[in-house]
């Protein structure tokens, strides 16, 4: 059962908790890549989501997204190399989005100084 709720600043806190403890970050994936969608906060942006669970990310695995596979990626890679590509594309960071494809999305630089 997902621990997520509509409240998106409180599942961005708990996705830097959990992937602190964890140590892993949660993707989905497939041939073409990653899962990447336009921004339904800024126009004429693409958002990447991340999750801090993997049972969180496998909710998402429907539907159209069937075709991913759920995938984690360790924290240090995604702190150390994920963000800083993702901030020179202009890609931003969607953490732990709920069952309604609500979170919070936010610049791959500014989750990186979450992790200081």
């Amino acid at each position: 059962m997902t621990k997520l709720t509509t409240d998106t600043q409180a599942n961005l806190l708990m996705f830097i908790e959990e992937t602190k403890n964890s140590q892993v970050v949660w993707g989905l994936q497939n041939e073409d890549g990653w899962l990447a969608c336009d921004s339904t906060e800024f126009e004429e942006s693409e958002v990447m989501p991340f999750w801090s669970s993997k049972e969180d990310a496998q909710h998402h695995n429907v539907e159209e997204w069937a075709d991913f596979v759920v995938t984690e990626i360790p924290l240090d890679v995604f702190v150390e190399d994920w963000l800083l590509t993702l901030d020179e594309d202009g890609v931003l960071v969607g953490t732990n989005w709920n069952q309604s494809l609500e979170g919070k999305e936010i610049e791959p630089s500014a989750l990186a100084k979450m992790y200081l």
